[in-house]
């Protein structure tokens, strides 16, 4: 995987994804969205970087329609705009981020094995407590 940041589009595999994305109907993304976070939720094995960085970026998108989320404004991130999401959605990507950083996980070891490894599991827990509401005033 070619890894140019520590964003959570700034590698091939998620800059591919938003390709992806702007190519389907407006219609289908949140589908599309779907299917990248239960490919993750759905692995007892181990997880492959490449649907375990779909995953990140499909949470990144989630989370932007939360309270609280920050926009996608990285180039890298989709062109098109993402519909409206079904409120299901975040706590499917909560699932696929906490999967993300369980064992045996490609993207995890590979983040650990370098200096900004801490950086981007925080990264990732942001976008979690987020999807979460974790400070927000839910009842």
């Amino acid at each position: 995987m070619g890894t140019w940041d520590i964003g959570h589009f700034d590698n091939d595999t998620a800059a591919d994804f938003s390709g992806t994305l702007d190519d389907a109907a407006e219609s289908e993304r949140p589908g599309i969205l779907r299917e990248a976070l239960l490919r993750v939720v759905g692995t007892d094995d181990y997880l492959d970087s490449d649907e375990a960085a779909e995953a990140v970026a499909a949470a990144a998108l989630v989370a932007a329609q939360c309270p609280g989320g920050e926009a996608v404004t990285t180039p890298y991130g989709p062109d098109e705009p993402v519909p409206a999401l079904p409120a299901d959605l975040r706590m499917l990507a909560v699932e696929a981020l906490d999967r993300t950083l369980r064992k045996p996980s490609e993207l995890m070891e590979l983040w650990d094995e370098t200096d900004a490894g801490p950086t981007w599991r925080a990264s990732v827990a942001g976008l979690r407590e987020v999807l979460a509401g974790v400070g927000s005033s839910r009842s």
